[in-house]
């Protein structure tokens, strides 16, 4: 994946902006402001595969939060089964 983090939009933000506390109220107010900041990012792919690929289950990580990154592994899993 070579270093694909030199390049990320969130090396300059607070890290904390990706961890938000809870799920509602402002916590959905900064997963929203960190995903903004991922929707700018040129290696927005690279870290969602990252995070997919490791496990990531808290956080925002190529502009996805835990529950999206769990539909998509749920979705990745039953792809690599195939059909029943």
């Amino acid at each position: 994946m070579g270093n694909w983090r030199e390049r990320a939009a969130c090396r300059t933000e607070d890290p904390d902006l990706f961890f938000p506390l809870g799920t509602s109220g402002a916590s959905l107010v900064q997963a929203e402001q960190a995903k903004a900041v991922c929707r700018r990012c040129p290696v927005r792919e690279p870290c969602l595969r990252f995070a997919l690929g490791t496990g990531q289950a808290l956080g925002i990580w190529g502009g996805t939060d835990e529950a999206e990154r769990r539909t998509l592994a749920r979705h990745r899993a039953n792809a690599h089964r195939g059909p029943g």
